[in-house]
């Protein structure tokens, strides 16, 4: 059983809000992981749990992990990207202010183990955690990036310096047939940059997933092979899973969803204006695995917790 407690702080001049679910039973001897989760354009994290079927609660149910769904500025997160014209980017509103204060107000009250922090986004959720990993990534122990790839250099305002300073492992999850972030990259169509009110280039899928390997030190070529197919045919998707690995450094994985739209694989489908969703996994499931939200073991500190 879990339990979700709304909550709210003062950050920048705003009042900003989100969701904490957390279980009922104990953390662990050092303390929670804290999954934080940002939703997509137009959505709250109210609107994104239901959106998700409320797969991510899963991952707090047994006490291991306190998962919060943080709600943007009227809709949106003000991501890296240079041409964005919605009011979170505009008004320059400062949301890595408002996820570090989500990180040190929690573990100060909630238990957080700060070397077990992960930041999961879908759509311009994505876009946000691209962001904080490149501009803040010694906050984090590991990330999942869900409908959306990295802005081409010139439309991407945080710094993109390669090797990383705080390498970790990613997950990137991407369906081919995405209406909305074409899984090739390139620009927006013309519907979406009117409606979402955001421009600008970017990288393919694989394109993302290279560059955020080169980025952990790998350099190795990656491996591709199919990922629990669920069966192929008509009318369903199917995942190809290409993974950037080298020993001593995080991976990153790319999971492909072959005829998969702008949406979040899991038991919860999707408008049908978003394209098909892939219901043969679950990411919460699949992150909890490939991120180790659930281990335990010291690997030294996470210099977030040197925020004040």
């Amino acid at each position: 059983m879990t339990r979700i407690v709304p909550m709210r702080i003062a950050v920048d001049g705003h009042r900003r809000t989100f969701s904490l679910v957390e279980g009922r039973g104990p953390a662990g001897s050092g303390g929670r992981a804290l999954v934080l989760v940002f939703h997509g354009s137009r959505q709250t994290g109210a609107i994104h749990r239901r959106f998700t079927g409320g797969m991510f609660d899963a991952l707090a149910e047994s006490g291991a992990a306190a998962v919060a769904y943080l709600d943007g500025y009227r809709g949106n997160w003000n991501d890296a990207r240079e041409e964005n014209a919605f009011p979170a980017r505009t008004e320059r509103v400062d949301d890595v202010a408002f996820t570090r204060r989500v990180i040190t107000d929690l573990a100060a009250s909630h238990d957080i183990d700060l070397r077990r922090v992960y930041a999961v986004g879908y759509s311009n959720g994505g876009q946000m955690v691209l962001r904080l990993i490149h501009e803040v990534p010694e906050w984090f122990a590991g990330a999942a990036i869900i409908a959306a790839t990295m802005p081409v250099p010139e439309s991407f305002l945080a710094p993109a310096s390669v090797p990383a300073t705080a390498p970790m492992p990613v997950l990137l999850i991407h369906g081919t047939k995405d209406p909305i972030v074409p899984y090739d990259g390139g620009g927006f169509p013309v519907w979406v940059r009117r409606i979402f009110r955001v421009d600008g280039r970017s990288m393919s899928a694989p394109g993302t997933a290279r560059h955020l390997a080169r980025r952990n030190g790998i350099t190795a070529e990656p491996v591709v092979t199919e990922f629990r197919a669920g069966g192929r045919g008509r009318g369903r998707t199917w995942t190809e899973q290409t993974d950037h690995l080298e020993e001593g450094r995080p991976p990153v994985r790319l999971l492909t969803v072959h005829d998969g739209g702008h949406t979040v694989p899991g038991p919860h489908r999707a408008p049908f204006i978003l394209g098909r969703t892939a219901q043969n996994f679950s990411t919460a499931s699949l992150l909890a695995e490939f991120l180790r939200i659930d281990r335990t073991d010291d690997e030294g500190p996470n210099p977030a917790a040197r925020t004040t």
